[in-house]
């Protein structure tokens, strides 16, 4: 992974001890919050409901093993002992004391950690596969590209005052883990027709009250021009964008209102002044990055362990386990195993430090000492022999992180909706903890196989509702929480917005309603056909029926 140089270091070193000066002069009365609260918020720093709240930044998803103690330890000793992994592979911390956040960011820079940009009218996090380096499907590790953006985008000065947060995701591999098609820039690396890898832009994709798929802006882009092309994008939405309301500020409406081909030509007429200026990539500088991702001394092991093999075959529990939430690897011998922090009627995306300092360790003994964090708030351990998973496997339900759920109807995403956030209309964390019992069953589990369920408790759709299988919306109905559910989302390569399909339920009807859904699937589903698949060969029509009595 790449490693900080004195110049990184320097600059969050002098950021912390810049943060520090502002909460004393906020504490001390002299910023009042209205003057404190962009400052706060440029250091990952947000006032919920109940209290601060601090977001740190994950970039693309990578953790080591000492990062993952550290946020332990920051868990532990600033907070009350847990840490939520969020939909942007960061980590919030809800229960800082203000006076302590300094000593939190200056022990996060420790072990070159940080929050900034995690927050504010800029470009956040750039996300990617939590399989990257380590899929089998893969052409080429994006974490490389990932970290090329990270270092040109960090105090843009140009793109710190946007008119709106911007979000970037890269995959390199055929199926989509980013979902690049709901972020405001997506990029997918190709292969040209002469074999050079460069990459496919998207722009205009976004959830929210707005929910709209990216459109392809350009076919293959040069490596080299990376930068210079992004740069472009950046700067005809900084012009264009709307910043008289902040419900349309997003790319995905300016996009939509010249269309994706006006677009594309202010975006090539900008380009071709500065393409072959400072922002053009030189290779020795690509290939500096792409040192910092080295694989891992991986041994010359067999394609399949007979051992592991074996273990299967002797132990069901294992075996159900393997087949839910382990993963192919590039390379024989070797596993990607995805630690779920969804156990049934537990909170999704929630560790506490005693399983972060875990997993910390399983990190160091089974995985080079890497993990990664998934879009979908849960864990990976990249590269795991296959015959170390049985171990491992042993070692997770220990600290009760075995669930074998990961892609069905137990691996729920939820944002923390209305029990912390003070823009949330609904409750999101106790619907996911009773739909995750009801179907808490493992046979039944299984049997009713991959559907994803998202819920957000607001319309700003930080539990990306529209793209769930199942989506479900907490809102506000004359003081009363109702629920609203939609069909048909998806959030891969063929992502797709979710289609409301009635009238919303009550706080104490939404768990039956779920029920109905799939008890309706499960009676019309053809052999080895999946939710989606049925969805789409019948339509809303059947569920409809099954819900309202009417179609």
């Amino acid at each position: 992974m790449y490693v900080y140089d004195e110049l990184d270091r320097g600059l969050v070193n002098e950021r912390v001890e810049e943060f520090r000066d502002q909460v004393n002069r906020r504490i001390s009365g002299e910023l009042t919050e209205e003057q404190f609260r962009p400052l706060r918020l440029m250091n990952g720093l947000y006032l919920q409901l109940h209290a601060y709240m601090l977001r740190v930044a994950v970039p693309y998803g990578v953790l080591s093993s000492t990062q993952m103690r550290k946020l332990a330890r920051i868990a532990r000793v600033y907070d009350r002992g847990y840490g939520h992994f969020t939909t942007r592979q960061n980590i919030q911390f809800n229960w800082p004391k203000l006076e302590e956040t300094p000593d939190i960011l200056a022990e996060l820079a420790e072990v070159e950690m940080h929050a900034i940009q995690t927050s504010g009218n800029c470009i956040r996090n750039t996300t990617a596969d939590q399989f990257a380096g380590a899929a089998a499907d893969e052409l080429e590790d994006p974490r490389i590209w990932c970290e090329i953006i990270r270092q040109w985008s960090t105090f843009h000065p140009e793109f710190t005052f946007l008119p709106r947060k911007f979000k970037i995701a890269v995959t390199g591999a055929v199926s989509d883990r980013a979902a690049i098609k709901v972020h405001d820039i997506g990029i997918v690396l190709v292969q040209g027709t002469d074999g050079e890898v460069g990459f496919e832009i998207w722009a205009g994709g976004g959830l929210g009250r707005t929910p709209m798929i990216a459109k392809k802006i350009r076919d293959f882009l040069p490596a080299t021009d990376l930068l210079s092309y992004l740069e472009a994008m950046l700067r005809v939405y900084n012009r264009f964008g709307r910043r008289d309301n902040k419900y349309k500020a997003r790319i995905k409406i300016l996009v939509h209102e010249i269309g994706a081909d006006a677009y594309r030509d202010a975006v090539e007429a900008e380009w071709a002044d500065i393409r072959d200026g400072a922002l053009a990539l030189p290779e020795q500088e690509i290939s500096r990055i792409r040192e910092a991702f080295t694989p891992p001394a991986f041994e010359a092991l067999e394609t399949a362990s007979t051992a592991f093999e074996a273990r299967k075959f002797e132990d069901r529990g294992f075996a159900r386990w393997v087949a839910s939430n382990v993963r192919r690897h590039k390379v024989p011998g070797y596993a990607i195993a995805n630690i779920s922090l969804k156990p049934a009627g537990g909170i999704p995306g929630d560790a506490t430090a005693e399983q972060m300092d875990a997993v910390a360790d399983y990190a160091d003994r089974w995985s080079f000492g890497e993990l990664r964090v998934a879009h979908e708030q849960n864990l990976v351990l990249p590269h795991v022999r296959q015959e170390d998973l049985y171990d491992l496997w042993l070692a997770l339900g220990s600290v009760e992180l075995d669930a074998p759920n990961i892609g069905t109807l137990g691996d729920i995403i939820a944002c923390p909706g209305m029990d912390y956030c003070s823009l949330a209309t609904a409750r999101s964390i106790p619907v996911a903890q009773q739909i995750s019992e009801r179907f808490a069953d493992l046979e039944r589990l299984h049997d009713i196989g991959s559907v994803s369920l998202n819920i957000s408790g607001c319309i700003n759709a930080c539990g990306h509702h529209h793209v769930g299988n199942i989506g479900i919306l907490g809102v506000d109905k004359k003081g009363e929480e109702f629920y609203q559910v939609t069909l048909g989302g998806q959030a891969d390569e063929n992502a797709a917005i979710g289609k409301i399909i009635g009238p919303g339920f009550a706080s104490d009807a939404i768990v039956d309603a779920i029920e109905t859904i799939i008890e309706t699937y499960l009676s019309v589903r053809q052999d080895g056909e999946t939710f989606i698949g049925t969805l789409n060969r019948l339509g809303q029509t059947p569920f409809k029926e099954a819900l309202y009595g009417t179609a």
